[in-house]
């Protein structure tokens, strides 16, 4: 760094009770120190807005990941370019990902990013082949098994996640019904991304909808939502079906003890139910991207996103992903 570097970020103020409000964050304002040998600077450019983040900001110490702290930047995922460098296999210019948190640059170490393929963009590699494709294609294949002719239903289906699951599902030869919050995302579903059927909880029966739409039962569940859809998932399970664990984005905001659904059914049609987080399984990124990427070479998945421009709309634009107002990937647009 020859010139010194201003930088906006954003701490953790307070825990948030219920939604999530932009007084619950503190902007820092702040010159950067000097490098040091083995670091690099990150100047980000789209930075990832997730569910999880709710609970990250909680004070539950018995989750997958360690709370964030107060005064303690806001976590999250991001992609970016090499502005500076101390590390020599590491040049200026290289595109990365990595866990940089709310913050427009980021001093990180060679473990902390991923190199980035030249030929792949920005905008692609935070809403597809980052922490959204990895969880749909681990969710899907890994807990989820799935087998041409299956059927597979899937909540939060136009969220990040569940759009690409049901199109990595079709790809693989799946029937697939996804649950949606409102006529226009449904339509999307099945116009644009294949989906055989969608179902508009907002404005639907849910439960007769998906007796009509799966006469002969669902193999497997991709959960996103939890709640009365769950429930409604459990009533309609084949034997030996799959429910993938993957979010519960009804619960995130609540205040008061939230009433479970009747597991009964796991036992009396011997269902498989796993939950999963994507923070287990970093070292597999890889992994994810190759695979994932052949879905986007031959054409399988599309996507969108939902930009909002400047770090400083991030504590207000994450409630986009609790009131379903967000039209596909949640990101913010740093620089």
């Amino acid at each position: 760094m020859t010139e010194p570097v201003k930088n906006l970020r954003f701490v953790l103020a307070r825990r948030p009770e219920g939604p999530i409000r932009p007084d619950d964050f503190r902007a820092v304002h702040e010159t950067l120190p000097a490098l040091e040998p083995g670091q690099a600077l990150v100047r980000q450019v789209f930075m990832s807005l997730d569910p999880a983040m709710r609970g990250w900001m909680s004070d539950n110490r018995d989750s997958y990941v360690p709370p964030v702290e107060i005064g303690e930047t806001m976590r999250s995922f991001g992609v970016g370019v090499i502005a500076a460098s101390r590390i020599d296999e590491l040049e200026v210019g290289t595109r990365v990902s990595g866990r940089f948190g709310w913050t427009q640059h980021a001093i990180v170490g060679a473990e902390d990013i991923t190199p980035l393929p030249v030929e792949l963009s920005l905008e692609v590699a935070v809403a597809v082949l980052g922490l959204p494709g990895a969880t749909a294609w681990y969710g899907l294949f890994e807990v989820g098994k799935p087998k041409p002719g299956e059927t597979l239903l899937v909540s939060g289906a136009a969220g990040s996640v569940g759009s690409l699951v049901g199109q990595m599902a079709k790809a693989e030869g799946l029937r697939v019904i996804g649950i949606a919050g409102s006529a226009e995302k449904c339509t999307w579903l099945v116009d644009e991304l294949g989906f055989d059927d969608a179902i508009n909880y907002r404005s639907d029966d849910v439960a007769a909808a998906v007796k009509k739409l799966a006469p002969d039962g669902v193999d497997i569940y991709f959960e996103n939502v939890g709640g009365e859809l769950l429930q409604i998932a459990l009533n309609n399970m084949n034997t030996n079906g799959r429910l993938v664990m993957c979010g519960l984005i009804s619960q995130y905001n609540a205040t008061d003890t939230v009433v479970g659904p009747n597991l009964m059914r796991m036992v009396t049609k011997r269902l498989t139910m796993q939950g999963f987080v994507m923070t287990d399984h970093l070292g597999r990124f890889g992994e994810f991207a190759r695979k994932v990427g052949t879905y986007l070479q031959q054409g399988s998945l599309h996507y969108r996103t939902d930009i909002v421009v400047g770090l400083e709309q991030a504590p207000t634009a994450i409630n986009k992903l609790f009131d379903g107002t967000n039209q596909g990937k949640l990101i913010i647009k740093v620089s």
